[in-house]
């Protein structure tokens, strides 16, 4: 199950069988002027990955789109991460691409939110969009890996921005809960979509 600060739209799906490796619809959650978007319940043992996808997130203010874990169902989300953070990026006029570090947007041992987004304007044609994969989540012997893609419309110059992020949550404790939000602000609208992938 998920739910919204101050949101509106909760759906959660009945079970449904998929070949074995196939995403399987768990619950998604829309946002329409939300402090948040945390999903406390369905991330267990029941599969090896949990994937996010993320539709048209929009903030309310020029912002970023960022997360964090919890291993107690949500009264804290404050897990230890380590990550890193490129991307590539490409303007309107068609004179200025790069593909580089964003060292001011990974994390190092750090309880912090972590950025899926650089800049993320709230003009009314802007969003972002992607996926972040977590893995074994409710492994009680290894660190939890991830990683996101994604992309968004950087509010300086109208470039887009393809975004890589990958890391690890620090702690062998199982991870039950993750909360979704912009670093200031609200999330004035979209869509999260959790789907589970058992392994072979």
């Amino acid at each position: 199950m998920a739910f919204i600060s101050n949101g509106t739209t909760i759906l959660d799906a009945g079970a449904f069988s998929v070949s074995l490796g196939g995403l399987e619809f768990i619950s998604e959650a829309t946002a329409s002027g939300s402090s948040s978007i945390e999903f406390t319940s369905g991330i267990d043992s029941t599969y090896d990955i949990y994937q996010f996808e993320f539709i048209n997130m929009h903030p309310s203010t020029d912002s970023d789109f960022q997360f964090n874990f919890s291993t107690d169902s949500g009264s804290n989300y404050n897990v230890t991460k380590t990550s890193t953070w490129f991307n590539a990026y490409h303007n309107e006029a068609g004179t200025d691409t790069n593909l580089g570090y964003r060292s001011a947007e990974d994390l190092a041992q750090s309880t912090g939110f972590q950025n899926l987004t650089e800049s993320l304007d709230s003009d009314n044609d802007q969003h972002y969009s992607g996926t972040l994969t977590l893995f074994n989540p409710s492994s009680t012997t290894y660190v939890k890996h991830w990683i996101s893609v994604g992309v968004e419309p950087f509010s300086v110059s109208n470039y887009v921005n393809n975004n890589y992020n990958a890391g690890y949550g620090n702690t062998t404790s199982a991870i039950n809960a993750i909360k979704f939000q912009m670093s200031s602000g609200n999330i004035d609208a979209g869509t999260i979509k959790m789907y589970g992938i058992k392994g072979s």
